[in-house]
C-alpha cells in the first residue's frame, strides 16, 4: 500500500476511453477514420471499429463526432451537416425529388457555408483524391433516396449514380469551371432546367430518350 492510500487519499484514475494527452485525440480519432473510410467504405465502416484503431473508447468518437454520418462528413471536411440538406429530401414526394435535390445542393454550394466545399473539391480534383467524395455522395447523401426509389425489380443503383453524375458535373461547371451561363444562373432557373433530367432519372424510364426541346 502506498503512503497515500495509508493516509486515505486513492490515486486518481484515468477516464474511461480517453487517450493520455487529450489535445490529441480529435485529430486521432480523424486520423483513424479517414483510414478506415477509404479501405473499408461507409457501410463497412463502424464507430466501434474507428475506435479500437484509435484506441479510444467508442463514446468518444460520438463525444467528438455525434453519428457515423457526422464522422464521415468531418473526414471530407464538408462545411455543414449533410442531414440538413438530407431531412429537406426526406420531407418532398417521389415526384419532386429531382427539383428538391438541385435545389437543396446547389443552394448549399451557392451559400456563404459552401465556400469550403469548392476548396474542398479543387483540392481533390487537383490531387486526384476522390475515393471518399465518391463514397461520401453514394453512401451517405444518396443512399437514402436509392433507398425510397428502389423496387423488387430495380434496386436504384444505377439510378442514383446516374443522378450523382449530373448533380457533380452541374456542380463543378458552376463553381469550380465557371462554365457560362450556367455559372451565373439564378438557381430558380437552373432548377427547373435539370431538375426534371435528375427526376427521370431516378423515377422515370431509362429506356426512352429524353424529350427533345421544341417538340411534343
Amino acid at each position: 500500500m502506498s503512503a497515500a492510500e495509508s493516509a486515505g487519499v486513492r490515486p486518481a484514475r484515468a477516464r474511461a476511453g480517453r487517450r493520455p494527452g487529450q489535445s490529441g485525440t480529435r485529430e486521432t480519432i480523424l486520423a483513424a477514420a479517414r483510414e478506415r473510410f477509404a479501405k473499408a467504405g461507409f457501410d463497412k465502416t463502424s464507430i466501434r471499429a474507428v475506435a479500437a484503431d484509435a484506441e479510444v473508447d467508442p463514446a468518444l468518437v460520438h463525444h467528438y463526432f455525434g453519428t457515423k454520418q457526422q464522422l464521415f462528413a468531418a473526414v471530407v471536411e464538408l462545411p455543414v451537416d449533410p442531414e440538413v440538406v438530407l431531412r429537406r429530401v426526406d420531407a418532398v414526394p417521389l415526384d419532386r425529388l429531382g427539383e428538391t435535390i438541385v435545389a437543396a445542393v446547389v443552394g448549399l454550394w451557392d451559400s456563404p457555408a459552401g465556400t469550403g466545399a469548392v476548396a474542398l473539391v479543387r483540392s481533390m480534383v487537383a490531387n486526384g483524391d476522390t475515393s471518399l467524395a465518391r463514397e461520401f455522395l453514394l453512401s451517405v447523401i444518396l443512399e437514402r433516396v436509392r433507398q425510397r426509389i428502389a423496387t423488387d425489380t430495380d434496386d436504384g443503383r444505377l439510378r442514383v449514380a446516374l443522378a450523382a453524375s449530373q448533380m457533380a458535373g452541374l456542380v463543378i461547371s458552376r463553381k469550380i469551371l465557371d462554365l457560362q451561363p450556367v455559372s451565373g444562373l439564378p438557381l430558380p432557373q437552373l432548377v427547373a432546367a435539370v431538375g426534371p433530367t435528375v427526376q427521370r432519372y431516378l423515377t422515370g424510364d431509362l429506356d426512352q430518350d429524353s424529350p427533345v426541346a421544341g417538340k411534343p
